[in-house]
């Protein structure tokens, strides 16, 4: 009888030392994943016409399957500085010489930014491609989301009323549609808390309208229907959480 005790508590002391041994160097492990990134794109398509490249950055989630199959949620902040067309977009307000009189009398001062952002959900396979553990590799991901961008009017002071408060939506360029989007890259995930990142080439599609009822330099409703292409780099960092037997720990 005490020899059957020992074989049972032998035989569970193995299965739960089975079950413990999920270490993300040696088993492809299931696990959320928070992630902060940044992305360098060029633009093309009808977005090219007013803005060059930009930068985004953002952050959303990863949830890894055991499978490697990668399901994602992000929000990305986009920013440029690059105009391509801003005398066109303002001619009606500026002079002769091609500056805006303010209020004062004296030329106003102003700056002109790129401003919006992306809403986008995913669907991937990591392939243990050139990979040094089961939860790395090759990064395949497409989805949908949502695509808004603007010109922003910077008036210093707000001094010239006719590029600020409500004025100033008639220059911006306010647009906005679905948006498809595209990853290929490399998705590295370690067992150290602070080595685990992703990188590679993005490629989005937005299928986009004017937002605004009237656009003054065009003196009419634009009603055109847009392709706004971005293209670029992206990469992010990773904090991945995920389950480990027989307690639940937590990697930060």
């Amino acid at each position: 009888m005490h020899k059957v005790r020992l074989l049972i508590i032998a035989l569970l002391f193995g299965v739960s030392n089975m079950f413990a041994q999920v270490n993300p160097a040696d088993s492809a492990i299931a696990a959320f994943i928070p992630n902060f990134a940044y992305s360098y794109q060029f633009s093309g398509g009808d977005i090219a016409e007013t803005f060059g490249h930009n930068s985004t950055i953002g952050g959303g989630f990863f949830v890894k399957t055991k499978k490697n199959f990668i399901y994602s949620a992000d929000v990305n902040f986009i920013f440029g500085s690059q105009i391509k067309n801003d005398i066109e977009i303002l001619s009606m307000v500026l002079n002769s010489y091609g500056y805006i009189t303010d209020g004062n009398g004296t030329y106003a001062l102003y700056t002109m930014y790129e401003r919006g952002y992306t809403l986008n959900f995913r669907f991937g396979k990591i392939f243990n491609v050139m990979s040094p553990n089961p939860n790395s590799g090759l990064m395949i991901m497409g989805g949908v989301g949502y695509l808004t961008h603007r010109l922003v009017i910077d008036n210093q002071y707000r001094t010239a009323p006719q590029i600020s408060g409500d004025y100033a939506k008639g220059y911006d360029r306010l647009t906005g549609g679905i948006n498809f989007n595209q990853f290929i890259g490399y998705f590295f995930m370690s067992k150290s808390r602070l080595l685990n990142f992703y990188g590679g080439f993005e490629f989005m599609q937005g299928f986009t309208k004017s937002r605004r009822d009237y656009v003054f330099d065009l003196q009419k409703k634009d009603t055109d229907n847009k392709l706004d292409l971005f293209y670029g780099f992206r990469i992010g960092w990773m904090i991945p959480a995920y389950k480990r037997a027989p307690d639940q720990y937590y990697y930060y």
